[in-house]
């Protein structure tokens, strides 16, 4: 197996009818996934996505694909391939789009509307050709084929990519759900086909390479939910990702069987539904649907909330729930639902709500106590499955950390893929399909792009450490006043501090030495006040750490009168 190395460096030229695939993002984290694949100086996009931040990332809304290696080739660019309508695989198109507005969307008919009425908010009005499965379309020197998958998403499509290089079969995210409520079987078929003819490189989803066995069916939820349904007394709250059209669709029929209504909570969760139900994806019966004003109308009984929230997000309506400031109230004999798996990164904002609304009085049912959710994604046996049917010359495991997409190089290696054409890729590094061998050629510049409210790109890794120790040290500001002549202190040391010490008193000991180091340093013939502050910095810096083993942020200003 390739293993990607931090010494590798830029890719050579490509050259002429070879296959170069770049992974942008998706590979050593769950989410932002985007790749780019090149022949003859054109490039094709596969998936644009966005990552949730984690909680060392303070203040920060999204994290998105790094666009710097194909920011000055956007004319180059024949399409963006959108496999499925998920946030982790479309949220960052409207940051593409401000590149080159006109660049083409491609993708299945729920995914492209997911993604119009978000770009709708970002006032972009997109390219868009929808496809189905079977469909071939030919986009410059690539041809795609469109296979349907199975997904906790409806609409959910792999792409198989023809080039002159060789054919290149990308799942997007699936499972092999037997029993889909929609009826939508992942076209096995069509994926030994692909591998009669040829598949060069397989790049594959790794979510669950790691779980045993089988993902279980979506239909086996529904009864657990009828169960919960039927032991609550009162008011039941569901949360789930915006776009899980399958989840919202038991939930209505469950709230039915029970004589309850349903009303949707949270922006995105009313904007993907009604999507979804003007498109026929969401089936919903005669007046269970109501809007969330009417609910303090009816008897708790009779009341179920779908809302967003299940991993945490602060700004989501569940967490808002949790900490007291949502409209919807949560108290005791409530019945909260958290219908989906967690995310790696975000377990800890996921126990903090469960918490919250258990101090509240509410009985928590979540995926540690109950099957309310089953994963979107195949589990290492489907992948063996794939990886025989398929039989492809190269792997390439994507979406996934580390730990993911090793053992999904694993499976590939068992079923027969030599190790020496699998190559385990992060971020950033370059796959080269020459020959029909797939080798690791180098690696481009690829960070994380941060969005902090409108400004994109601008926070940076050291912005964030210093938001860390804002929020974990606190801060220290201290004003000097000296006199510009004799370098004397005339006024301060004033010292004022946040998240450190509630009484201020504590800094009396430290003042006579920040005047006794001024006095020093102009002695010794120091009098710019940016080198005096510097002073000042070390020792309040080494006062703090001797006496309290805290690092807080310092802020020295030295002002000469």
């Amino acid at each position: 197996m390739s293993h990607p190395h931090p010494e590798l460096g830029p890719p050579p030229v490509l050259p002429a009818g070879a296959l170069r695939v770049v992974p942008l993002g998706g590979l050593g984290e769950v989410g932002r996934n985007m790749s780019v694949l090149e022949i003859d100086g054109k490039l094709l996009i596969i998936d644009c996505g966005v990552l949730f931040p984690e909680d060392h990332q303070p203040g920060v809304d999204l994290i998105l694909p790094d666009f710097t290696y194909i920011a000055d080739r956007m004319a180059d660019v024949v399409a963006v391939v959108l496999t499925h309508g998920h946030e982790d695989h479309i949220g960052a198109v409207p940051y593409l789009l401000r590149l080159r507005p006109d660049l083409p969307l491609i993708g299945s008919q729920l995914t492209l509307a997911f993604v119009e009425a978000k770009l709708r908010e970002h006032r972009i009005q997109p390219l868009t050709l929808a496809v189905k499965e079977g469909q071939v379309e030919r986009l410059g020197p690539f041809e795609c084929e469109f296979v349907a998958v199975n997904h906790s998403i409806p609409d959910a499509l792999a792409v198989a990519v023809r080039t002159a290089a060789g054919t290149v079969l990308h799942t997007g995210d699936f499972k092999m759900d037997q029993l889909p409520l929609d009826g939508r079987i992942t076209d096995l078929r069509a994926f030994a086909r692909l591998g009669e003819a040829g598949v060069d490189l397989f790049m594959v989803d790794s979510t669950n390479a790691e779980v045993p066995g089988f993902t279980v069916s979506e239909r086996e939820i529904t009864p657990v939910l009828d169960r919960v349904f039927s032991g609550a007394d009162r008011r039941i709250i569901v949360a789930s990702f915006a776009s899980h059209v399958h989840r919202v669709q038991q939930v209505l029929d469950t709230a039915v069987a029970h004589g309850r209504k349903v009303a949707l909570v949270g922006r995105s969760m009313v904007r993907n539904m009604g999507v979804a139900k003007d498109l026929g994806y969401l089936t919903v019966p005669d007046g269970v649907l109501v809007d969330i004003k009417a609910m303090d109308d009816l008897p708790d009984d009779q009341v179920v909330l779908m809302c967003t929230g299940s991993q945490g997000e602060p700004m989501a309506a569940l967490s808002r729930m949790a900490n007291g400031d949502h409209r919807v109230r949560v108290g005791r004999g409530d019945t909260v639902i958290l219908a989906s798996s967690l995310i790696p990164g975000n377990e800890n904002a996921v126990y903090r709500v469960i918490n919250g609304l258990t101090r509240l009085g509410a009985k928590v049912v979540h995926s540690g106590n109950a099957r309310v959710h089953v994963s979107g994604h195949a589990s290492a046996g489907e992948l063996l499955y794939c990886y025989n049917i398929v039989r492809p010359r190269n792997v390439m495991p994507v979406h996934g950390e580390v730990r993911h997409l090793v053992a999904n190089a694993e499976l590939a290696v068992k079923t027969g893929v030599p190790e020496d054409r699998v190559v385990l890729c992060e971020d950033g590094v370059v796959v080269d399909l020459v020959d029909g061998v797939a080798r690791i050629t180098g690696k481009v510049e690829c960070g994380y792009v941060y969005v902090d409210g409108s400004s994109v790109g601008e926070i940076t890794e050291v912005d964030l450490k210093d938001r860390r120790i804002l929020g974990e040290e606190g801060f220290i500001s201290i004003v000097v006043v000296v006199d510009s002549g004799s370098g004397k202190v005339v006024a301060g040391p004033d010292i004022h501090a946040r998240g450190f010490a509630e009484d201020e008193a504590v800094f009396d000991k430290v003042k006579p030495r920040i005047t006794d180091a001024i006095a020093a340093a102009v002695t010794e013939g120091m009098t710019d006040s940016y080198q005096l502050q510097q002073v000042v910095r070390r020792v309040v810096g080494r006062w703090v750490n001797e006496s309290y083993r805290r690092r807080p942020m310092i802020i020295p200003l030295v002002v000469e009168a």
